[in-house]
């Protein structure tokens, strides 16, 4: 349920903390005292757009805070999880809205950033709300079905159903592609063969690219690296006063220093190992001369290899790995068009024996739906003889869907006949808001036991009935409060007295500012409010405030 809403800034409030407790929850007051600032912050709650507008003026930031202890914790941890945010730590769930005048709107589950989205996925575990201008769940077909289920029991087998509607679709999806695949025209797959064929001649190597181009561009400076190759060996060795030839005289010499005085050893040490690397240097420069003789014929077979892969890169990609990625690609494609045949008969086979456990389940899961919708019906109309409606009629409706859905094999529509001999229509085409309301009181309470959804708040679906009709209503949410944590937002004494807590919103001015107020009310306060809804505080609308109480009424 609802533990705490807190709310600080918004509209004439300017702080307010609601503790709330089970079951029937009753909100009065005056016309223009602020009920609907409730229900504007659970709507922001439920991930309603903001309005900066709904700010209290002089102020720049509106907060909105709901703790919840809901009991289908695994459904919200999952869609948490779906989200990307952390399941629920205990068992509250936290949920804030921040709004700003700069309009850096900012929302928090959890006390993690969340989307509005997300907000209003978790709302459908949350909260049903219902009011004389809101768009009910009652109206979504959707909704409907899971009400029907809900009377079926039909859980385990809508879990059956769906697993075997996935796989369906998966194999379907698979078909049709494939099926277009098969249409291919005679050229897409002669240019998928040339492709492939083109890039595996060229027995491509991702890593062949710049030692071929640095070998192409010796080749095409080959005189100029012999001609200075050549002269740094004729100064290191072949010319008749070389370096190396000199330098032998000077190590000739040196020797024959040591050999006479061995100090000297300490300077001329590092002279031979100079003496070493200037051969090694004249050895490697003649590998190298040597190696620079390019045949012709070999310069332009390394032409050619680098013009076919420039050629390449132009048709399939800039790079070598992205020619042989589209050569994969190609393949793949290619070899699923060539080898369609046999992946056709296979996909076919198992489609269809998809299809047929599909139905199989799809049956099994419209049985129980049939089989309740009568049921569902039947108590429906009681709850709605209670509440006013003594002639209207109210069926469920099951009608076979042109394609396995998602929820099933067939589609509901709960339909309802208000007036005597007009013919039942769509209940989300025809009922005003009042008459809606009434008939979603009536529906949860025929489904009291199996609802899932914890809290639900009526704004006033009370209006324009009076007397025992009245009376009727609050008992119905009482009741419903037995199952379900229930905030009514009532103008009727009759409902306010059945509240198993109630609550009073009033104007207040302060210093030239005015307040709207919550506040609970006991006892003689309870009694005082009451006979003010029954039009006065005569002696005779206290009387009749207490007989509501006390049930004496």
């Amino acid at each position: 349920m609802l533990t705490t809403l807190t709310i600080k800034n918004l509209a004439l409030v300017d702080s307010l903390t609601w503790e709330l407790g089970p079951g029937l929850v009753g909100v009065t007051g005056e016309t223009g005292a602020g009920k609907s600032i409730i229900v504007g912050a659970l709507k922001l709650v439920l991930g309603e757009r903001a309005d900066r507008d709904l700010i209290r003026t002089g102020e720049e930031i509106c907060t909105v805070e709901a703790v919840f202890q809901p009991e289908q914790l695994d459904e919200i941890n999952a869609a948490l999880a779906q989200s990307g945010l952390d399941p629920c730590e205990g068992d509250q769930l936290i949920i804030k809205r921040v709004i700003s005048t700069a309009g850096q709107n900012r929302q928090f589950i959890n006390c993690a950033p969340a989307t509005l989205s997300v907000l209003k996925t978790l709302g459908q575990f949350l909260v049903d709300l219902h009011g004389p201008h809101e768009h009910q769940s009652l109206n979504s077909r959707d909704r409907q079905l899971a009400m029907l289920d809900a009377a079926a029991n039909a859980d385990q087998a809508l879990e059956t159903y769906q697993k075997t509607w996935r796989i369906w679709r998966k194999l379907t999806g698979a078909l049709d592609e494939l099926t277009r695949v098969e249409n291919v025209s005679t050229q897409e797959l002669d240019l998928l063969r040339f492709q492939v064929e083109e890039i595996d001649a060229a027995h491509l190597k991702t890593d062949e690219e710049e030692p071929l181009l640095n070998r192409y561009k010796m080749a095409g400076n080959s005189t100029r690296l012999a001609e200075l190759s050549a002269a740094a060996l004729g100064a290191l060795q072949d010319a008749d006063d070389s370096i190396l030839t000199k330098l032998g005289e000077l190590r000739r010499t040196l020797r024959e220093l040591e050999r006479i005085d061995r100090s000297v050893t300490e300077i001329t040490s590092g002279f031979e190992n100079a003496f070493v690397e200037l051969e090694e240097l004249e050895r490697g420069l003649r590998d190298y001369h040597e190696g620079l003789e390019f045949d012709p014929r070999q310069i332009e077979e390394l032409e050619e290899r680098i013009n076919l892969l420039e050629s390449l890169k132009r048709k399939y990609g800039g790079t070598i790995e992205r020619v042989l990625d589209h050569r994969d690609h190609a393949a793949g494609r290619l070899g699923k068009i060539e080898g369609r045949g046999d992946e056709l008969e296979r996909l076919r086979k198992e489609s269809a024996a998809a299809r047929e456990a599909l139905d199989t389940a799809g049956l099994a899961l419209g049985q129980l739906r049939r089989k309740a919708a009568p049921r569902l019906a039947r108590e429906v109309t009681k709850h709605l003889a209670d509440l006013g409606f003594k002639q209207a009629k109210f069926t469920v409706d099951l009608t076979s869907s042109a394609q396995p859905g998602a929820q099933g094999l067939e589609e509901v529509d709960f339909m309802f006949a208000p007036n005597p001999g007009e013919p039942a229509k769509p209940l989300r085409v025809i009922a005003s808001s009042g008459e809606m309301s009434r008939v979603m009181l009536a529906v949860k309470s025929a489904l009291a036991k199996e609802d899932s959804i914890p809290l639900l708040v009526f704004d006033e679906i009370d209006a324009n009935v009076g007397g025992e009709i009245a009376a009727a209503v609050g008992r119905k949410m009482a009741e419903l409060g037995r199952s379900h944590q229930i905030i009514s937002i009532t103008h009727l004494p009759q409902v306010a007295a059945l509240a198993s807590c109630h609550y009073v919103v009033s104007k207040v001015v302060q210093k030239d500012r005015t307040f709207s107020q919550l506040t609970r009310v006991e006892d003689g306060q309870r009694v005082e409010e009451i006979a003010r809804m029954l039009g006065g505080k005569a002696e005779s609308a206290r009387a009749h405030a207490l007989s509501l109480l006390t049930g004496t009424a």
